[in-house]
């Protein structure tokens, strides 16, 4: 049974899956088109948003799961799709509720990339986990693994910052209010990643796959 609702909403699921990959590139692809032309792009600060690299895997994870369903190996990128959803709601909720109301900062060279990259793109991937969930059940313990991304990237962050004196978010920057509000963003952060890992974690298994199996 499982089987055959599988391969009866499988054109659906590669449609959204490469629908999402498509527009989530293409907005990435528009904010280094856009600032080659303003004479702006600096690679180095540009990969260096959490935004950009955690859009960066969606695309792959969403292009990579379009593939294997295509292919009935679901299984295959389970955890990377895992992995990437952990990532961009991070960054959603993340922008939400730290910088979202941030006046007179511009944290993309085109609005609507802002609305793809931190909206649009955590509920795309979000919607994707929850409409096709790995049928095999992941593992909280082993899933804390990949926290090891997202704080690799805030210490990096905050010892390029310190030697740069450029940091990508307001946020680790201590410059503006002292250790003590980086402290709190950065513990915010990884707060965030553990809850998402965790909702994850306990999305996967697909239960109506083991009933009607």
């Amino acid at each position: 049974m499982y089987n055959k609702l599988m391969n009866k909403s499988k054109p659906f699921l590669v449609g959204y899956k490469l629908f999402f990959a498509l527009l989530g590139f293409s907005a990435l692809l528009t904010e280094v088109v856009v600032l080659l032309e303003r004479n702006t792009f600096n690679p180095a600060n540009f990969f260096s948003f959490f935004t950009i690299e955690s859009n960066m895997i969606a695309v792959i994870a969403l292009l990579a799961s379009a593939l294997y369903v295509a292919a009935g190996k679901h299984a295959k990128v389970d955890a990377l799709r895992a992995a990437a959803t952990v990532y961009i709601v991070t960054v959603g909720l993340g922008f939400s509720i730290l910088l979202a109301g941030i006046e007179g900062v511009e944290f993309t060279a085109v609005p609507w990339d802002n609305i793809v990259l931190h909206y649009l793109m955590p509920i795309a991937l979000l919607v994707d986990f929850l409409i096709d969930p790995p049928k095999r059940k992941l593992p909280f313990k082993r899933a804390l693994v990949w926290l090891l991304f997202p704080i690799a990237y805030l210490v990096y962050s905050l010892i390029r910052g310190a030697i740069t004196g450029w940091y990508p978010y307001p946020f680790l920057n201590p410059s503006i209010d002292g250790l003590t509000p980086v402290a709190i963003g950065v513990s915010g952060i990884v707060i965030i990643a553990l809850a998402i890992t965790w909702i994850v974690t306990l999305i996967s298994g697909n239960k109506r796959a083991k009933r009607t199996n």
